[in-house]
């Protein structure tokens, strides 16, 4: 749901104009082709008011009304059909652009005419284009910037995407770029032109059904190519509704606007106090960052007691129902963590990776609203399970949405067993995907014959009724000895270490012992080591002996406190001073480490940490 994609802040409509409920709405009934039509029901009930906001550095917000979307979207599909393409669920047009209110145009244009839209992500990597763009067969590409044009043509150039016709560009262009795109059969389009080529040739609007395809999302995955996961108007209807029969957040059936980032992560704290945002949707590192920052500035025992009171104080309050921001504990300790994120926030929603209870239960507190955590994956739409309203409770993912059933099955292998209310998620309901485009193996892999979605993830359900995310299937191993091991579950571990701010942990079907790649964090690293007598650069400071071992005997005790049996400890590890990212190819676009690329980046120092244990 384009709504839960961080960098995209959310605003509610006017104080004085009344939420209306969605849940009993057309586009949460079957039949209803989806998000197209909740945002033409919208603009006529909400005065036509504004709908996408975007802003320049040092400008306020710029808003599209919810008409002139709609109007542009049907203006660009027009152009689509007037250039070649035909309104059906075969059409699949490529999208290569950051979050922006024109993103959402091109989305709504496929929709409007029953075509496909095809997103493209250049943190997949080159290669990632060039699959996604032949797998699909893309004629034409929707794009931001004439540097990801230029990329395009480069790859038609290179004979890599013959299929390539067309490119639309949404920021201006020199002639040059144009004339390069001629040079290779490609024709180069402003955005702006083909809105107006489509407003000379419009075209009366051809909605899709609801079993129809509105996008085909390629998930990054941890190894191999892509897999494109055909996601239904249904699916994504079926999943909207039942996130807002949980809670009545504003979406563009209401009439909520929509702002835009600048572009620029380091702009984003700006950008959230210029919003001011209502719904605030975001992933756990940020979140973890935030919280960090605000520990490590308590520097003083009288501040780290104060801070620990405030979260005590106000978590009581939570216990009893009580959401506030105008307490003592607001004025005095919270008041500056709630104005840097524009000091409106209503809702706060985290995905995509697990967060800590104590993370978790002091965002409650500190920011006095409502924090969810939503769980689930691209081939269920997004979500699966969220959080319920007046859940003061933390350490699980909630309960199922109403749009789908959830069980967990036998993973022997692992000792989890569904007898004891543990096992691997599977997730059946109408957000479950189609299947992999042209990819029968895979889609038979992750879709039983009975239709459920198993998602390689073990859970466990708890006495209250939520599912707590305990494990992960697919990235177990075994050592030497024959003893199984999953990683991500002693990462996670690890990962309440203060020290660490990231961690691979790494084993071998050949050594009988674990060893882990550690990325310290750089605001508790130089205090962590100034206590054990070291100073030094932070390059400096992760490459003393000292501060390893005393890092390596860190882990260890939270790993036995934790549970770990001794072959699940790291015996060595490796500290490196650079974080994994999606830009150096570490992590995937929805921040997972990309395991086979990590073993391949540090094999040098792997085989350095196996030669000097005793294993």
């Amino acid at each position: 749901m384009d709504a839960l994609k961080p960098p995209c802040l959310w605003r509610n409509r006017e104080r004085g104009k009344k939420d209306r409920d969605l849940c009993g709405r057309k586009n949460s009934e079957p039949g209803s082709p989806g998000s197209l039509e909740a945002l033409r029901d919208a603009a006529p009930s909400q005065d036509n008011g504004p709908c996408l906001g975007y802003r320049k550095p040092n400008q306020p917000y710029r808003w599209l009304s919810y008409k002139q979307v709609s109007d542009r979207a049907e203006y660009l599909g027009s152009c689509l059909l007037h250039k070649g393409y035909k309104p059906s669920s075969d059409q699949f047009v490529g999208i290569f652009a950051q979050n922006r209110p024109e993103w959402i145009i091109s989305e709504l244009a496929c929709y409007t005419y029953s075509m496909v839209a095809v997103p493209l992500y250049d943190t997949l990597g080159p290669e990632a284009i060039v699959h996604i763009v032949n797998k699909a067969d893309i004629a034409m590409v929707i794009c931001d910037t004439p540097q990801k044009a230029s990329v395009l043509i480069g790859n038609v150039e290179k004979g890599f995407t013959p299929s390539l016709k067309v490119v639309i560009l949404m920021d201006p262009f020199e002639d040059d770029l144009k004339q390069r795109g001629e040079k290779n059969g490609i024709e180069i389009l402003s955005l702006y032109d083909a809105e107006n080529l489509g407003k000379e040739h419009f075209r009366k609007p051809v909605p899709p059904s609801p079993e129809d395809v509105s996008v085909i999302c390629f998930t990054s995955g941890t190894t191999g190519d892509p897999k494109g996961a055909m996601i239904t108007h249904q699916n994504i209807v079926s999943n909207a509704a039942a996130f807002l029969k949980c809670m009545e957040a504003v979406v563009y059936s209401c009439g909520a606007r929509i702002g835009f980032f600048q572009g620029d992560i380091r702009l984003l704290a700006d950008d959230m106090k210029t919003l001011k945002p209502t719904l605030f949707p975001t992933v756990p590192r940020l979140l973890n960052r935030i919280y960090d920052k605000v520990q490590n500035e308590a520097k003083t025992p009288l501040k780290k007691f104060l801070l620990k009171l405030a979260v005590s104080s106000k978590f009581k309050e939570l216990q009893k129902g009580i959401i506030r921001r105008d307490s003592f504990w607001d004025k005095l300790i919270f008041a500056k963590i709630q104005d840097s994120l524009g000091g409106r926030v209503r809702v706060i929603v985290t995905g995509a990776a697990p967060i800590s209870s104590p993370v978790m239960t002091f965002f409650r507190a500190a920011m006095g609203c409502q924090v969810y955590e939503a769980y689930g994956q691209t081939e269920c739409t997004g979500g699966c399970t969220f959080t319920l309203p007046g859940d003061w409770t933390s350490g699980h993912v909630g309960v199922p949405l109403a749009c789908n059933y959830v069980k967990l099955e036998d993973v022997a292998d692992m000792n989890y067993f569904s007898a004891n209310n543990e096992g691997e998620i599977c997730i059946k309901g109408t957000n479950v995907f189609k299947g992999y485009l042209k990819d029968p193996e895979k889609t038979q892999e992750a879709l039983d014959s009975d239709g459920w979605l198993h998602t390689g993830d073990i859970g466990r359900w708890l006495p209250n009724g939520t599912l707590k995310i305990i494990d992960r299937k697919k990235n177990i191993f075994k050592l030497a000895q024959g003893e199984y091991i999953a990683p991500e579950k002693i990462e996670n571990i690890y990962s309440r270490s203060k020290a660490v701010l990231q961690i691979f942990v790494h084993g071998e079907s050949l050594r009988s012992s674990l060893v882990g790649v550690v990325v310290p964090d750089t605001d508790v690293l130089p205090s962590f080591a100034a206590k054990l007598g070291v100073k030094g650069s932070f390059e400096e400071l992760c490459q003393n002996q000292v501060v390893r071992e005393a890092i390596l005997e860190d882990l260890q005790k939270i790993g036995k406190e934790s549970g770990l049996k001794t072959f699940e400890q790291v015996k060595a590890i490796f500290l490196h001073p650079e974080p994994f990212s999606i830009e150096n190819g570490l992590l995937t676009p929805t921040l997972k480490a990309k395991r086979g690329e990590l073993s391949k980046y540090f094999r040098t120092q792997i085989d350095s940490l196996y030669e000097h244990i005793q294993d």
